[in-house]
């Protein structure tokens, strides 16, 4: 290839590279750029040449700059600066490459690693007591003491079946963070007749206890996948038997054509300061916390459940008292 093509190649390579190029004399000011150059810079070419380029150059140095835009924004970039000459002259070689998706993948991985170190020690702490309470719940039908009545060894029996039905759940919500974390929701909407799926679930958990009301009208239909529905409601209902008082009052409507369903208790209902963080994420009220059990994600699934199915999740006090947690869903 002559030397004219050479150069005319050459030209098209740098006209048609992503990253920005920028020649800069040893004054330090900017000779020439390609079009990547300046949309990066976001200034036109003709501004640009003869500007002050305003940045070290250390040949064959690598380093990360912050460009102050036109507009006042900042924009992190990678330079990498090469030495060169041209007609005798000393030139510098700046190759720009836009840091702003690497810094943005650096965040979202610093992130998830601080996500899954919470994770772990929730999963830690919410598994070492149930574990270390089977442990010795075992021990003693495995060297039993002398003269352990039968109905002592039932109690026991009841005892491990209830450490392992909340080790269960446990692992459920744990599960079902990871697959909201993950995929998102995956079970298919379908429409739900409210009335009997509710009484499915109380079917299923060993029948209503005293302390529940129901008040749903049958005619109701949701259009909710089964699965997700039923861990909004266990969580809600879970939350509700665990920090309110009976009656706990299970009501459900049509409002603006959608399907209302709200869980209603009697209890000290949520501390104000508290309310903006009750569905957030491992977050638990403090004046609660201590005195019972919880990993601070079920009402984080049951709004995530909710929002995935085309619908909603949120608090209300109660009146007088007590709290109301309701959940939206599209009409079946």
């Amino acid at each position: 290839m002559a030397d004219d093509g050479r150069q005319e190649l050459y030209a098209a390579m740098t006209l048609a590279a992503p990253d920005g190029i920028v020649a800069v004399d040893a004054d330090g000011c900017v000779g020439a750029c390609n079009p990547a150059a300046a949309a990066l810079l976001e200034r036109p070419a003709d501004e640009l040449i003869g500007s002050v380029f305003g940045f070290p150059l250390d040949d064959g140095e690598s380093t990360e700059v912050t460009l102050v835009l036109p507009n006042g924004r900042n924009k992190v970039v990678e330079m990498t600066v090469a030495l060169a000459r041209f007609d005798g002259r000393r030139l510098y070689v700046a190759t720009l490459r836009d840091g702003t998706r690497r810094q943005q993948a650096d965040h979202v991985l610093q992130a998830a690693l601080e996500h899954q170190s919470v994770v772990v020690a929730v999963a830690a702490h919410q598994l070492h007591n149930p574990l270390a309470a089977l442990g010795a719940l075992v021990h003693v039908l495995r060297e039993p003491p002398p003269g352990l009545a039968d109905e002592r060894r039932a109690e026991v029996v009841e005892r491990i079946a209830e450490r392992t039905a909340r080790l269960q759940a446990l692992v459920r919500k744990l599960l079902t963070a990871a697959r909201l974390d993950g995929a998102g929701q995956q079970g298919v909407p379908e429409p739900v007749q409210v009335l009997g799926f509710l009484l499915d679930q109380f079917a299923e958990s060993g029948g209503a206890r005293d302390g529940l009301r129901l008040a749903v009208p049958a005619r109701l239909v949701a259009r909710v996948d089964r699965v997700g529905f039923a861990e909004i409601f266990g969580n809600y209902l879970e939350n509700a038997l665990a920090y309110g008082r009976d009656p706990v009052e299970i009501t459900a409507r049509e409002a603006g054509g959608r399907i209302e369903l709200r869980v209603a208790d009697h209890g000290p209902g949520v501390p104000e300061s508290f309310v903006p963080h009750l569905f957030e994420r491992y977050r638990r009220d403090p004046a609660t916390a201590a005195a019972t059990e919880g990993t601070g994600l079920g009402l984080w699934i049951a709004r995530s459940l909710a929002r995935a199915n085309g619908g909603d999740a949120w608090y209300e006090p109660g009146r007088p008292n007590g709290a109301v947690f309701c959940v939206s869903l599209p009409k079946g």
